[in-house]
C-alpha cells in the first residue's frame, strides 16, 4: 500500500535532509528502494504521497497541480526546519516538482532521474480540450527493463489531470534560470514516457553551473525500480555527501 515516508536519520548524516517526489499517476512504491538506502545510511529522509495519488485516477483528475507541489513543498520545509542542508529529489513528474522546489527555496543540490518537462505524445497539447470529451486514456504506468516489478500506478491516466500536468511543466520552464543549486541528472537511453526534449530544456535554461547528466544504460522510465536503481541510489547518496564536513 503507499504511503508517506519519513526518517529521522542517524549519525552524522542525519544533518542531511532529503525530499523525495514520485511521478504522475504513480506512487510512493517507485521511490521506496531509493528512500529506504538512503533512510538506511543515516539521511534524514521525506517523501509524500502527492495529492490525488494512491487512490484512483478519478481522484487524480478533480487535483490541481498546486496541491502536489503544496505537498513536496511542505516535506521541504518540515526538513528544512530541522536539518542543516536539504536536497531534493524526485521520478519524472516529481523531478519536475523538485525542480519548482530549487526554484523557490535555498536547496543544496538537485538529483533527478527521468525528469518530465515535456511530453512525448502530442495529444497532451489539447488536454485542455479533450478532458470535456475523454475521461482517461491508456496508463502510462511500468515503463521498466526489468520484469516482474510493479510501481502500484493508476490503470489509466486521467485526462484532466494532464491538463494540469501541462500547466505545471509550463510554470517549471519558466523558473528554471533561477535553479542554481547543484543538479545531477539521471537520464535512461531507453525512455518510453518521457522524451529527450525535456533534458534538453533543462540544458537549456537552467541557471546551475554544476548540471551532471548520468546516463542509465540498462533502464526504461521508472529507473528507481529498474536494472539501475543501485547505480542511482549510491552515486546519489555521494551528491548528497558533497561537502559534508563544510557545515
Amino acid at each position: 500500500m503507499a504511503q508517506s515516508f519519513r526518517s529521522e536519520g542517524h549519525g552524522e548524516l542525519a544533518r542531511i535532509g532529503v525530499a523525495l517526489c514520485h511521478g504522475f499517476t504513480g506512487s510512493t512504491v517507485s521511490m521506496q528502494g531509493w528512500s529506504d538506502y538512503l533512510a538506511d545510511a543515516g539521511f534524514a529522509v521525506n517523501m509524500p504521497l502527492l495529492a490525488g495519488h494512491g487512490t484512483t485516477w478519478q481522484e487524480l483528475n478533480k487535483t490541481p497541480w498546486e496541491h502536489w507541489y503544496r505537498d513536496f513543498e511542505a516535506s521541504y520545509l518540515e526538513l528544512a526546519a530541522r536539518c542543516e542542508r536539504v536536497y531534493v529529489a524526485g521520478l519524472s513528474m516529481g523531478g519536475a516538482l523538485a525542480l519548482r522546489v530549487a526554484a523557490l527555496h535555498p536547496v543544496a543540490g538537485v538529483a533527478v532521474v527521468n525528469p518530465g518537462l515535456t511530453f512525448d505524445d502530442k495529444k497532451a497539447k489539447y488536454s485542455s480540450l479533450l478532458k470535456y470529451v475523454v475521461k482517461s486514456v491508456p496508463a502510462i504506468g511500468n515503463d521498466m527493463k526489468r520484469q516482474g516489478v510493479s510501481e502500484g500506478a493508476y490503470t489509466r491516466t486521467p485526462v484532466a489531470a494532464v491538463h494540469q500536468l501541462s500547466k505545471l511543466f509550463t510554470d517549471t520552464i519558466n523558473l528554471l534560470p533561477r535553479v542554481t543549486a547543484p543538479t545531477l541528472v539521471f537520464r535512461s537511453t531507453v525512455d518510453h514516457v518521457v522524451p529527450e526534449s525535456s533534458i534538453e530544456v533543462i540544458k537549456e535554461r537552467i541557471g546551475s553551473t554544476d548540471l551532471h547528466v548520468v546516463p542509465l544504460e540498462n533502464s526504461y522510465h521508472v529507473a528507481t525500480m529498474d536494472n539501475d536503481a543501485p547505480l542511482i541510489f549510491s552515486q546519489s547518496a555521494d551528491f548528497f555527501r558533497r561537502n559534508l564536513h563544510a557545515i
